[in-house]
């Protein structure tokens, strides 16, 4: 092997196992070769962008809602995100949407109001967009490009090596779907259903209902039952009949987590 060719294997392969980390409730071992602190730093200015391009709603009991239950779900998250400046803000936007940046910062569209009709509801999605943040699928995502796109590149990867700054502003856009639109924050179906896993772990440990999160995509399936279907392999999300049925297989576990729960309520409706 070439003395240039074995340069990069093995710095390559040094910094794949430099950069494994393990995503909190499943155990799965992921590849993070990207900064911290600078997806965070980039992920709040795109934030704050986002609150100067988009409306933020005054509906007060909708952001006391958001803020009432961002706040428990915060807490059970502590470990996972130790670092986070949480913001909980509702944009008044008509899709029903709903994200989390790095950072700490969640953003809900009205629109979610349309399917989300009591706290453990509002929760389960929450949960769920938190799920990616502390999973840090797109951390995993821009790793999993700037490895390809390192190969055959000494020059590159000697930088990475060094720690050379490789994230762009356009990269962590694209990683969070945002080049799309306000409707992005989309990932791939494995990572879904791995938030949606964690999600649900989390909304029972804050003693949220879990059984709600099903209700969730049965009025996400109604809602959307006109709009045109993607075959399965080429959709970003798994289908809503697939999430239920893995949500299901996973509840008796996340009743017993929110029987564990110190936190117990009863569901808070707004009309």
């Amino acid at each position: 092997m070439h003395a240039s060719r074995r340069f990069l294997v093995v710095s390559l392969l040094g910094l794949l196992l430099a950069g494994c980390y393990e995503v909190p409730v499943t155990g799965r071992k992921a590849m993070n070769l990207v900064d911290d602190k600078e997806v965070t730093k980039m992920s709040i200015t795109m934030f704050d962008d986002m609150k100067r391009r988009h409306r933020v709603s005054r509906d007060k009991d909708r952001n006391d809602q958001l803020r009432r239950v961002g706040d428990r779900i915060s807490k059970v998250v502590f470990w996972d995100m130790p670092d986070a400046d949480w913001e909980f803000v509702v944009f008044d936007v008509p899709q029903i949407n709903a994200f989390a940046m790095a950072g700490g910062k969640v953003g809900v569209f009205t629109g979610l109001f349309k399917i989300v009709k009591n706290d453990d509801q509002l929760a389960s999605v929450i949960a769920h967009e938190i799920a990616h943040v502390t999973a840090k699928h797109v951390h995993e995502k821009l790793s999993r490009e700037l490895a390809v796109s390192t190969v055959g590149t000494v020059g590159m990867l000697g930088g990475m090596a060094a720690g050379a700054p490789l994230l762009t502003v356009d990269a962590l856009s694209a990683a969070y779907g945002l080049t799309t639109g306000i409707s992005g924050f989309a990932f791939d179906r494995a990572k879904e259903k791995e938030a949606d896993y964690v999600g649900l772990m989390y909304m029972a440990r804050a003693g949220y209902d879990p059984r709600e999160s099903v209700k969730v995509l049965e009025a996400l399936e109604l809602e959307t039952a006109n709009d045109p279907i993607q075959p399965g392999f080429l959709s970003t999300h798994p289908s809503h009949p697939e999430r239920i049925l893995q949500l299901m297989d996973a509840m008796p576990k996340a009743l017993a987590e929110q029987e564990k729960s110190a936190v117990k309520t009863g569901p808070i409706i707004l009309k």
